[in-house]
């Protein structure tokens, strides 16, 4: 048996109680030792986790068969697991008895630096299946190189591209990249040199004179990236109704295509003209930095070993981006706003040398701080996966009560909201009011960060505290609605606190069984953002819970199971 006290103490039926899942793998117990090695290496180049020799499919217990002779050694089986796996990967092996047999659990670390593969040459790795269950299924060689250049830090684009030369280099495209330094702060000596000082300079060339993949990606000809970088293919599509419809494939390299693809948008953006005192300012459908920083994100940072296209979509509702693979190490949907971590420090270093992404490396931040002063909700990351990084940018309707503050509030004050304090106020206005505890859940934010900034504004006059410790709930000051041109909104957000439009709502729906956004706002004298934030704090606190969808969508009583027709 395997002395280590954790394993000796692992809950073995727990585990297989819980089922299997992209950690967690069951095998019977006369499993051969290939098929055993082969899903190690599929835990391994995946998150890792825990398999189970003597587990059925079906989390039946019916034991493993002893591997040495009378008995199962933990020690030989790790070492056959760490002899039979390319690199040798290490895995701690006990063995449980559970409701009366053995069960061998087998602790496989996730492969840091990977992939590995089994001494044959085959590369797996665990993922949801079509049947919905998770399973092992083969690498292509495009993942294994991806992997193997994520893990082990290595810049894509400082590989070498053998064989090319400056030959495969576009005079056209140095030209490109010389007129935009030259238009850039601080980059004009980038503007003066040759193309090979240029491509040394970038980190391109190395000192044995081979040519990185960058260089191909952005200055290369484009019979150099059907070569070398087959998979810089983007896709550019306009699917609105009354649009001007688009469904354009295009290849190039990356600078090119940056303008390309910012001169489709540009001709697809219009503007709302606001006036507010003597201010006049135009909105756009789509923010000029929100545009600029989301597609030049996605240039620099997609995985260029997968397979696949960038694409950038326009819907009546939204403007989405989405890259092949996941997040660079490190970062996630929860901390992207305070971590910043190029997949290809080389890409984002000579897109920040002509201007296209922001210097101090924050263009997610640049993305959101864009869309909260154009009055409109932030970027989306949620539909991304490992597979993928997605970014939804909604193009709704504009809270202009939000851009007159801003306008007339920042140039009085000659000081610019910080992006925390814009997303607080934008949660206050379409919540109505909320403590820290709420502003913290619904920002993903520290509540010390929360704490910070909800003081802070307090102090500038721009929310108003009422109560005391947890209970303390923030609102909007009558200077916001004063300065947003709303004077009424402020009497109704004072007038009626969260406890007292929760108890309005609660009596409707006890006497007339359900209600409607829309009732909701005209009963609690509330804006449809607020209304619908009223709705969802109720139903997150159990107290309703919602049917149907969208404009058909009620609100009913949690013990209610009947749904009640939508207005006609």
């Amino acid at each position: 048996m395997n002395l280590d006290a954790d394993r000796e103490h692992l809950d073995v039926a727990a585990v297989v109680a819980a089922g299997e899942s992209l950690t967690v793998e069951f095998k019977r117990g006369s499993v051969n030792d290939r098929q055993v090695i082969e899903t190690v290496v599929c835990l391994a180049n995946g998150q890792g986790g825990t398999l189970l020799l003597g587990v059925e499919d079906d989390g039946a217990i019916t034991g493993a068969k002893h591997r040495h002779d009378t008995q199962t050694s933990p020690m030989r089986l790790a070492a056959a697991i760490q002899n039979l796996t390319e690199p040798p990967h290490a895995v701690d092996v006990s063995v449980h008895e559970v409701a009366g047999v053995e069960v061998i659990v087998i602790e496989v670390p996730q492969a840091i630096p990977g992939p590995v593969a089994t001494k044959s040459g085959l590369f797996v790795k665990r993922a949801i299946g079509t049947d919905g269950r998770p399973t092992c299924i083969p690498m292509t060689p495009y993942e294994i190189v991806s992997l193997g250049l994520v893990s082990r830090g290595i810049d894509y684009a400082a590989a070498p591209a053998r064989g090319a030369s400056m030959a495969d280099l576009d005079p056209v495209e140095f030209e490109r990249f010389r007129r935009r330094c030259a238009a850039t702060s601080g980059q004009e000596s980038m503007a003066k040199l040759s193309d090979t000082d240029i491509c040394k300079a970038l980190g391109l060339l190395h000192h044995d004179g081979s040519l990185g993949l960058g260089a191909i990606l952005l200055f290369g000809r484009d019979a150099a990236l059907d070569r070398w970088v087959p998979t810089a293919e983007f896709l550019f599509q306009d699917l609105r109704e009354g649009g001007l419809h688009a469904n354009l494939r295009l290849r190039g390299p990356l600078l090119r295509i940056a303008e390309e693809i910012a001169a489709l948008l540009d001709l697809r953006n219009t503007t709302t003209e606001l006036t507010a005192g003597i201010h006049r300012v135009d909105i756009d459908l789509m923010p000029e930095r929100t545009r600029r920083e989301a597609v030049a994100n996605a240039l620099v940072h997609r995985d260029y070993a997968e397979l696949g296209p960038t694409t950038i979509r326009l819907t009546d509702t939204q403007f989405v981006v989405s890259n092949p693979g996941g997040f660079p190490p490190g970062i996630t949907v929860e901390n992207m706003l305070e971590q910043s971590r190029p997949r290809s420090p080389i890409l984002a270093d000579a897109f920040r040398r002509v201007g296209l992404v922001e210097r101090k490396g924050k263009g997610i931040n640049e993305m959101f701080e864009a869309q909260l002063r154009a009055g409109r909700e932030v970027p989306d990351y949620t539909a991304s996966n490992p597979e993928l990084v997605s970014v939804a940018v909604p193009l709704g309707s504009v809270d202009l009560d939000l851009v007159r503050f801003l306008l007339t509030f920042e140039d009085s004050r000659q000081r610019p909201l910080a992006l925390d304090e814009l997303r607080l106020v934008h949660e206050l206005k379409a919540a109505g009011s909320a403590t820290n505890g709420e502003l913290a859940e619904a920002l993903a934010l520290p509540s010390g960060a929360v704490r910070t900034t909800s003081t802070r504004l307090v102090e500038m006059g721009v929310i108003e505290a009422r109560g005391s410790g947890r209970n303390r709930r923030f609102h909007l000051t009558a200077r916001f609605y004063d300065l947003a041109q709303d004077r009424n909104a402020y009497v109704r957000v004072r007038a009626m606190d969260p406890l007292q439009q929760e108890q309005l709502v609660s009596e409707y729906v006890r006497s007339y069984g359900s209600i409607a956004r829309s009732q909701a706002a005209e009963l609690c004298q509330l804006a449809p953002t607020e209304a619908r934030a009223l709705l969802k704090r109720m139903t997150d606190k159990g107290m309703l819970k919602m049917v149907g969808e969208r404009r058909t969508a009620r609100y009913v009583p949690t013990d209610s199971h009947h749904q009640v027709p939508a207005e006609g």
